[in-house]
C-alpha cells in the first residue's frame, strides 16, 4: 500500500527526509528541516510569482485549467450565468450556499439599503481632476470610506465584518458610477431602490433629464451575466493582493484599495482594453493574415488569447461570445466584431496557437460589449472592480476564520554583497 509521503535525498549530505503529502501538497515548512549543517537556515522553495505555489486553503472558486472548468462553490459557471443572478450568486460565494427565496429577498433588501454613500465622499469625487481615471477614484474613495466607518476595524467581530461587507457590495456600484459621472462633466444620479443592482447601476451610470430611468432589459441582463462571470476567480492578483494586505488584519476597505490597486494593471483588469486597441490596430479583416505573421515572428502580441490558468477555451469566453450577440441586437454590431471573430476562428485553426494552447479569454470580448454599451475605456477595469468586490470579501472573510493564515511575509533569496566596511567620501572611486 502506498504511503501519502514524498522521499528527499539530498545528495549534498546523503541524508533522506520523507515529507508528509497531504490534498497534493507538500508544506513548504517542511523543507525547513534539510540542511547541511547546524549554519544552515533549510532549504527553501524559489517561486516567482507564485505558479506553483499554493498560498492558502479554499471552497469558494475550482479552476481546471486543463479542461477549461469554473464552479463557484461546486455550481458550474455556466449554469449560473443561465440561470442565477449577480445577486443570488454573490450571497453563493460568499455564504457557501445558495439562498432560499426568504434569504434572497433579506440580503436584496439589505444590500438595497446600502447603496447611499457619505456625501463627503462626494465631495471627494468632485475634487479630482476633470480627467482622472476612474479607477483612481474608485481605489481612493473606496479605502476612504473606513475613515467613515471606524468599527470597521474591528474584524475580529464577524457581525461588524458582515455589516461591513453589505456597506461594499451595496456601495460599489454608486462609487463607480459617481466616478464616471465625474469624468463626463454630469450631475451625479443617486440609486433607485426600485430596480435591480444592474439596474439601478445603469441609472446611476446614463439617468439624463428623465423623470424615472428604466434601463433595457437586455442590457441590464448582460450586465448581469458578465457580472457573475467576474464574481470571483481563485488566486489571481487582486485576490492574493486582498488577501496580503488583508493579513495584516487592516479593515476591508483599505485591503479592497490594494485589490482595486492591483487590478487596474494591465495585465489584469485592463487586458480587455488592449484586446480594442489591438482590433483597431489590426484595422481590417485583410490584415490579419499580417498580423498572424507578426505574431509568429515575435513582432506582434495577440491579446486576449491564453491565460495563466486555462490551457482550454475559457469557458467564461464562451458566455461572452453569446451575450455580445443580444447586446449588439440592441445597440447595433461594433464594427470590431468581424475582425474578433475572424481573428479568433484563424488562431483556433493555426497549430502555432494550438501548440501553445492559445485560446480566447475572458477579455477578448467583454471590451467589444463595454464599449458597445457606450462604456468609455477607461471604465472597463472598473466593471471589473465592481463584480470582483464579493469574490474579495468572500476570499478575506475565508482567510479571517483560518486559523493557519498569518501576517503575509515571504522570504527571499539574498544575492547581494557580503558584509562591507564603510568607505569615506574622500577615498571612493
Amino acid at each position: 500500500m502506498s504511503k501519502e509521503t514524498l522521499t528527499i535525498t539530498d545528495n549534498r549530505t546523503g541524508k533522506i527526509y520523507e515529507v508528509p503529502i497531504k490534498d497534493g501538497t507538500i508544506k513548504a515548512m517542511d523543507l525547513r528541516q534539510i540542511t547541511t549543517g547546524e549554519d544552515d537556515f533549510g532549504l527553501m522553495s524559489y517561486d516567482p510569482a507564485f505558479t506553483n505555489t499554493a498560498s492558502c486553503k479554499s471552497s469558494i472558486t475550482f479552476i481546471d485549467g486543463d479542461k477549461g472548468i469554473l464552479r463557484y462553490r461546486g455550481y458550474p459557471i455556466e449554469q449560473l450565468a443561465e440561470k442565477s443572478t449577480y445577486l443570488e450568486t454573490a450571497y453563493l460565494v460568499l455564504n457557501g450556499e445558495l439562498p432560499t427565496k426568504a434569504q434572497l429577498d433579506s440580503w436584496t433588501h439589505t444590500i438595497t439599503n446600502h447603496t447611499m454613500i457619505p456625501e463627503n465622499i462626494k465631495k471627494s469625487i468632485d475634487g479630482f481632476r476633470y480627467d482622472a481615471h476612474p479607477m483612481g477614484m474608485l481605489l481612493s474613495v473606496a479605502g476612504a470610506l473606513s475613515t467613515f466607518y471606524p468599527d470597521a476595524k474591528n474584524i475580529n467581530d464577524s457581525k461588524v465584518r458582515r455589516q461591513e461587507i453589505d456597506r461594499l457590495i451595496a456601495k460599489m456600484p454608486t462609487l463607480a458610477a459617481f466616478c464616471y459621472r465625474h469624468t463626463m462633466g454630469l450631475p451625479f444620479a443617486y440609486p433607485n431602490n426600485d430596480l435591480s443592482y444592474t439596474g439601478n447601476f445603469l441609472n446611476m451610470l446614463f439617468k439624463m433629464t428623465e423623470s424615472k430611468y428604466k434601463p433595457n432589459p437586455v442590457l441590464e441582463r448582460a450586465l448581469d451575466v458578465l457580472f457573475i462571470l467576474h464574481a470571483d476567480h481563485e488566486q489571481n492578483c487582486s485576490t492574493n493582493a486582498m488577501r496580503s494586505v488583508g493579513s495584516s488584519q487592516v479593515d476591508p476597505y483599505s485591503a479592497i484599495a490594494g485589490a482595486i490597486s492591483a487590478l487596474y494593471g494591465p495585465l489584469h483588469g485592463g487586458a480587455n482594453e488592449a484586446v480594442l486597441i489591438m482590433l483597431s490596430e489590426i484595422g481590417s479583416k485583410e490584415n490579419i493574415p499580417d498580423f498572424i505573421a507578426k505574431v509568429k515572428g515575435g513582432s506582434g502580441r495577440l491579446m486576449g488569447f491564453g491565460h495563466r490558468v486555462y490551457k482550454n477555451y475559457d469557458p467564461r469566453a464562451r458566455i461572452i461570445k453569446e451575450t455580445a450577440d443580444q447586446v449588439f441586437e440592441v445597440t447595433g454590431r461594433n464594427p470590431l466584431l468581424d475582425i474578433a471573430l475572424e481573428l479568433e476562428r484563424i488562431a483556433l485553426e493555426d497549430e502555432y496557437f494550438i501548440k501553445r494552447k492559445l485560446y480566447p479569454n475572458v477579455d477578448f470580448y467583454s471590451g467589444l460589449i463595454y464599449q458597445a454599451m457606450g462604456f468609455p475605456v477607461g471604465m472597463f477595469p472598473v466593471l471589473f472592480a465592481i463584480p470582483r468586490t464579493i469574490g474579495w470579501l468572500a476570499q478575506w472573510e475565508e482567510m479571517m476564520q483560518d486559523s493557519e493564515q498569518k501576517i503575509a511575509r515571504p522570504r527571499q533569496i539574498y544575492l547581494g554583497y557580503d558584509t562591507r566596511d564603510y568607505v569615506a567620501m574622500e577615498a571612493r572611486s
